[in-house]
């Protein structure tokens, strides 16, 4: 290959790697740094025996992302406060015309399921990202990861077990998320705490993550008792000069909360059967540096 080409042949591969690194580590930092490390291997390759980029691409990635996954374990540990994925703004757009795998795309990188993912080993999460999110069969799997098949799909079974009893269950429809946020914010904004407190599930979480740089709740509201009040205070001693705007975070709408400008914090639902199951407040300054320019 010319140097043009293997340019080219990288960055028609790069959306699909960094949506590995992302799944595998919640962070775009940590995720683009992975992906440069495997334009750097793949540009010093001897390619003459890659009869297929993509997989060879995808195995260096996830490779390299377990790598940094077991790296940055220990960093988690000491995180001050919940710890909540990175928004990623997702915009499938014409590249997944398909409405179920648009769906499957969007539900492997919801905050529900990066949370529960975290508790995973990084072979775990590696099997259960290559297999749920982009479809690979276990043979691939475990030549990518230098495992047999049969470790492979017993690392699978584990990983979807684990899943499947820990994720909350939430509804994806991106129109009722909208307008439910919609509504939300209108209540709090407005002081309407009945409103507010007529919205919530009665299990409702709030997970609010600042990493100690930001006001946020250290720990996790459970309940509308809680939750109700401490957004209604919230939105009370919110700055005059807040706007807010929606995008399309994670796979589903969220608000993000931008001050003088600058953005301040991204809010996200999750909603269950018409009501609010969980609340997603991001606003660890480092997690938001990236929508500067959203």
């Amino acid at each position: 290959m010319t140097t043009e080409t293997v340019t080219d042949v990288f960055e028609e591969h790069r959306p699909v790697l960094l949506g590995v690194a992302y799944r595998m580590l919640g962070r775009l930092a940590d995720a683009e740094d992975v992906v440069q490390e495997a334009w750097l291997r793949w540009s010093g390759a001897d390619r003459s025996d890659v009869r297929e980029p993509r997989g060879y691409l995808v195995r260096v990635t996830t490779r390299l992302a377990v790598d940094r996954l077991r790296q940055i374990k220990s960093r988690r540990e000491t995180y001050v406060g919940p710890w909540l994925p990175e928004p990623y703004v997702t915009d499938f757009g014409g590249t997944v015309p398909d409405t179920a795998e648009r769906a499957v795309l969007a539900d492997t990188v919801s905050f529900a399921l990066l949370v529960v993912l975290e508790s995973l080993s990084p072979l775990e999460r590696a099997v259960f990202v290559l297999r749920e999110a982009f479809g690979y069969p276990y043979a691939e799997i475990a030549a990518m990861l230098e495992r047999g098949e049969a470790a492979v799909r017993q690392l699978a079974g584990r990983a979807r077990k684990h899943v499947d009893e820990r994720r909350p269950r939430y509804d994806v429809d991106p129109v009722q998320r909208r307008d439910l946020t919609e509504r939300f914010l209108a209540a709090a904004l407005d002081g309407d705490l009945e409103g507010l407190m007529a919205m919530l599930a009665p299990d409702v979480r709030l997970v609010g993550d600042s990493g100690g740089k930001s006001r946020a709740p250290l720990r996790v509201l459970e309940g509308p008792a809680k939750v109700g009040p401490f957004l209604l205070g919230a939105a009370r001693k919110s700055a005059p000069d807040l706007s807010f705007r929606f995008l399309e975070v994670n796979g589903g709408p969220a608000l993000l909360v931008l001050s003088e400008g600058k953005p301040d914090a991204v809010f996200q639902l999750e909603v269950a059967d018409g009501r609010v199951q969980s609340l997603y407040i991001v606003r660890n300054p480092d997690k938001l540096r990236s929508l500067s320019a959203a």
